[in-house]
């Protein structure tokens, strides 16, 4: 059951992280463009947890985030950092 509950729990913190890559290759539309990204999963019989970093640049501004989610037998926990600027149009 725990093998389950765990297998359930990396999978309900990947879609985040896919949903997140799909926005990133379909986000450039022209002009500057660079977008990093990495992310980590594991999941054993001590827990599951998911971790990942974003940094983007783009016409429209800037962006970074990264994030960790840890589930184990004594709960969830996790942390989220997210920043970004946006640029003004000169025309």
């Amino acid at each position: 059951m725990r093998a389950l509950k765990r297998v359930v729990a990396v999978g309900a913190l990947t879609v985040p992280l896919v949903l997140g890559c799909a926005g990133l290759a379909s986000a450039g539309t022209g002009g500057i463009d660079a977008n990093y990204g990495k992310g980590f999963f594991t999941a054993n019989e001590n827990g599951a947890g998911l971790a990942a970093v974003e940094s983007h640049v783009g016409p429209d501004g800037v962006s970074h985030a990264d994030f960790w989610i840890w589930a184990d037998d004594n709960g969830v926990t996790g942390s989220f950092t997210g920043s970004g600027a946006t640029f003004d149009d000169p025309a």
